[in-house]
């Protein structure tokens, strides 16, 4: 029986000219094919979409949304109000403080923001977000939430791959790779930017797939743009771009059996297949000309305020891509409107913290509670679960006169949908908002309850490389089973 390195060393034609006819085939198709699964890890991988042939048990979510609130929101102005705080206002802190991104610490600063009980749970939510707050029985918050790194690109690569460094992969490609995709003309990661955005501190490799196939790679698109997607649209007609695929095949084939890398020329093939199909699938995602100007008005596409304008657009793309099957989807905050903070981390805020928190809320607050609404209304929401976390919080304490250094020790977070407890809250920092005091909890913990609520056992979920089994919650991870619906 030949191996697939004996198989491209001895044919002609080989994967290239199967992965030509496969795009031919294709365009005859009127219904995609999602692929045979397979055991993740395993060396006979698919490379049309590797899976898991079923569940480690039954999925209560089939898809991801991440809101990522890159810079560190202050917990005790959104999720988490501390009393105390207003009482000791202006004094110095009473408990030990620890060294600081800046160590240019103040007093005990009291929020600018006041917060009421919302929904019949109660949950108290800042003024900040008055839109979230008319959602928050679908919200299940994390108020113990903690994190090894202060600064924003560790913190980032942390949130996003278990490890402060870049080199590993994503949630979005372990989510990929463990799931497959159920639409073979789309990316089954995809990251959302408009309005400029850019990439938090770590940049693209943040989305990076690591040393997992490349098709698990997080793929850009700009929701406000005509090129929704870089070098997307062909330079040529149909039959020479096709010839120049067959070219490109053929010398990947060349390559592999030189190399010995035909698990890359595997993955290379189905980038290529997929970039072909993307090229319809694409511009018909990003035309929100058959969107109702309700549904519109809803997520504030086409707001006075373009920063709302900006994220509504994202919020209502990714809506669109929970319908195509798409696996994970991130979106991304914009630096934009007075306060808002650096380019790639907008939440940070070591000055004028009420100004700036303010405008960051005001951006995002009425687009995503849209897209809760919006799911639950065409009843995707209980299949759909949505992550909303930054890398850390702030102190309770100021940096210089009003703004906030960044905390580490206790933090909040919240998710929902997807077999999430809403009206719950999880966990608890002591009187002023500084330390997890109970349940504390970490990114391990979100990751392996993300995945078990979509039906995967997150210490089953591996990949070896070089000679180490690895796994997006490394070796630690314990599902949050109190925020869970059953439980």
């Amino acid at each position: 029986m030949w191996s697939r390195r004996q198989f491209l060393q001895t044919h002609s034609v080989g994967f290239g000219w199967l992965a030509l006819a496969g795009l031919l085939h294709d365009q005859l198709r009127s219904e995609p094919s999602r692929g045979q699964a397979v055991v993740p890890g395993s060396d006979d991988r698919l490379p049309n979409d590797a899976a898991l042939p079923s569940t480690h048990h039954p999925a209560r979510a089939k898809r991801v949304i991440l809101c990522y609130m890159s810079g560190g929101v202050s917990q005790v102005d959104s999720f988490d109000p501390k009393p105390e705080l207003s009482r000791w206002h202006g004094q110095p802190m009473p408990l030990k403080v620890e060294r600081t991104q800046f160590n240019n610490n103040g007093n005990v600063m009291q929020s600018p923001f006041v917060f009421r009980p919302a929904g019949e749970s109660g949950i108290p939510i800042s003024s900040m977000f008055p839109e979230l707050a008319k959602v928050a029985d679908h919200l299940a918050v994390v108020r113990s939430m903690t994190t090894p790194f202060n600064e924003h690109a560790q913190g980032n690569f942390f949130v996003h791959a278990g490890f402060p460094l870049m080199g590993y992969p994503s949630a979005g490609a372990w989510c990929a790779y463990g799931l497959g995709t159920q639409n073979h003309d789309l990316p089954a990661y995809v990251v959302l930017q408009s309005g400029g955005a850019v990439p938090p501190h770590g940049g693209v490799a943040l989305f990076s797939n690591g040393f997992l196939p490349g098709r698990t790679q997080g793929s850009i698109l700009q929701a406000d743009r005509r090129d929704a997607l870089a070098n997307l649209v062909p330079g040529r007609n149909a039959a020479a771009q096709q010839r120049q695929l067959a070219l490109i095949r053929e010398l990947d084939r060349h390559w592999a059996a030189e190399s010995q890398q035909e698990r890359q020329l595997e993955a290379a093939i189905v980038n290529h297949e997929t970039a072909f199909r993307m090229q319809t699938a694409v511009p018909e995602l990003c035309d929100l000309s058959e969107e109702t100007q309700s549904t519109r008005d809803m997520y504030g596409v086409d707001h006075a305020n373009p920063s709302i304008s900006a994220y509504g657009r994202q919020c209502l793309l990714a809506r669109r891509l929970v319908e195509k099957g798409v696996r994970f989807i991130e979106l991304s905050c914009i630096t934009a409107g007075i306060g808002a903070g650096g380019a790639p981390n907008p939440w940070d805020q070591h000055g004028d913290l009420a100004l700036g928190h303010k405008t960051m809320a005001t951006q995002v607050d009425q687009p995503i509670a849209a897209l809760i609404r919006d799911l639950e209304q065409r009843g995707l929401l209980d299949e759909t679960l949505i992550v909303w976390t930054g890398e850390f919080g702030r102190t309770p304490f100021s940096q210089g006169s009003n703004g906030r250094d960044h905390n580490p020790f206790g933090f909040s977070i919240w998710l929902a949908g997807g077999g999430v407890k809403g009206g719950t809250i999880y966990g608890a920092t002591d009187l002023f908002g500084y330390h997890a005091v109970e349940n504390p909890t970490t990114f391990y913990d979100l990751w392996a309850t993300v995945l078990h609520l979509l039906g995967i056992d997150h210490e089953r979920l591996t990949y070896r490389s070089g000679g180490r089994d690895f796994r997006l919650t490394d070796v630690h991870g314990q599902v949050l089973r109190p925020i869970l619906l059953g439980t």
